[in-house]
């Protein structure tokens, strides 16, 4: 059974940058895909970014291409998000997901860490 733990919301303003962190324990298998995504209030959860474990391939939501950056660190079985030029569009809660590549459901989630954007 696979943990996550996310950590590095805060408080930023617009333009600024924030780093989140996902630590991953239990299951790290080189096929599984991890994913950010995010809900702001009222308005339904959003996929941000993904990567995978194995080869580092990426995929990000149209909104956040070119601002935010997805990396792991597959020593410290960590994904990160690096969020540049922030907008208050991105103020939500940010979760990380896992997922095993041959399916497209991510059945682990993390508890979630607010970021808030001021103008």
């Amino acid at each position: 059974q696979v943990q996550l733990v996310e950590s590095g919301g805060g408080l930023v303003q617009a333009g600024g940058s924030l780093r989140l962190s996902c630590a991953v324990s239990g299951r790290t298998f080189t096929s599984d895909v991890m994913g950010w995504f995010r809900q702001a209030p009222g308005k339904e959860r959003e996929f941000v970014a993904s990567i995978r474990w194995g080869d580092g391939s990426t995929d990000y939501a149209d909104s956040v291409v070119g601002r935010f950056t997805i990396s792991r660190d597959n020593a410290k079985n960590t994904v990160y998000l690096q969020m540049n030029s922030l907008k208050p569009d991105d103020t939500a809660v940010y979760y990380c997901a896992a997922r095993r590549i041959i399916s497209t459901l991510y059945d682990a989630w993390g508890q979630g860490t607010q970021v808030t954007v001021s103008s």
